[in-house]
């Protein structure tokens, strides 16, 4: 037993070494996952100091959500071709959630620094400026369809951003068009839309002119918004602006920031021009 004692660890002692319970390693056991490599006549198990790195490469799969029956295939087909398959497949799928998680970064921090600026906004001021090119991804055409139609046009948009990882972490705006606007009907929207500052190969993308955009803000839900671009109608006509071809709307605070309705603040970019004389 002297010469046992040098070769192989008690449960208890492998398992302080594997940092964990010795019922892990009494249910890997159980389930044919990591045996000791001998049991004496009285029960007692005994674990070889080689299994560490076992050990290891089992907690290493597990951490990476490989389930214990995927685990137990590999360990009951091990070969050096099969582990360096299988380490090949793990390091993909780390690549590819460092790019997430490296995506989901960027998202907050945009969230961050936008959120940020509004904290510094006057939301009862109206500005000309002129704003540059932008980059915007667009849902379908979402005019002259029914509420059931336009809830399956922003779930279908939010599915593209997820699986084209289109989702910057800017708010999803709505464009309407210069002939709904001039009728009065604000909420007639063309496009849903999100800006891309770092645009992607291979998507096709819309780009709002750059150029002279009076911008204000409307505080409240949709239903008194039209009160707002009365304000900045009037603001139009005492600088002699006619009307562009688009106005965007976007939101500054919504329900993730706001518990009613009343509280949300919405921006609103219309697209100006001189008036000709």
């Amino acid at each position: 037993m002297n010469k046992k004692k040098g070769k192989y660890l008690t449960t208890g002692k492998f398992a302080k070494l594997c940092k964990v319970n010795k019922q892990t390693l009494f249910f890997y056991d159980q389930i044919g996952l990591l045996s000791p490599v001998m049991k004496n006549e009285k029960g007692y198990r005994y674990y070889s100091i080689r299994q560490i790195e076992l050990f290891f490469v089992i907690d290493l799969l597990k951490d990476l959500g490989m389930s214990l029956n995927d685990i137990q295939h590999y360990t009951q087909n091990k070969s050096p071709d099969s582990f360096l398959s299988l380490m090949y497949q793990k390091k993909e799928e780390i690549v590819k959630k460092r790019q997430e998680i490296e995506m989901k970064e960027k998202m907050i921090e945009t969230k961050i620094a936008l959120m940020e600026e509004a904290s510094h906004l006057d939301f009862h001021q109206i500005k000309l400026e002129p704003l540059p090119e932008v980059t915007l991804y667009l849902s379908r055409n979402i005019e002259n369809i029914t509420d059931e139609e336009s809830v399956e046009v922003f779930s279908d948009f939010i599915n593209e951003l997820n699986v084209l990882q289109l989702d910057t972490g800017y708010p999803i705006g709505v464009i309407t068009k210069r002939e709904h606007v001039l009728k009065g009907e604000f909420t007639h929207y063309s496009y849903l839309y999100i800006e891309q500052p770092h645009p992607k190969e291979g998507h096709s993308y819309f780009k709002s002119v750059k150029g002279d955009f009076l911008s204000g803000y409307h505080i409240g839900d949709e239903k008194t918004i039209h009160k707002t671009y009365k304000r900045l109608f009037s603001e139009m006509d005492r600088l002699q602006l006619a009307l562009g071809d688009y106005v965007f709307e976007e939101y500054i605070y919504d329900t993730v920031v706001m518990n009613h309705k009343e509280q949300y603040v919405t921006k609103i970019m219309i697209q100006v021009k001189q008036q000709e004389n």
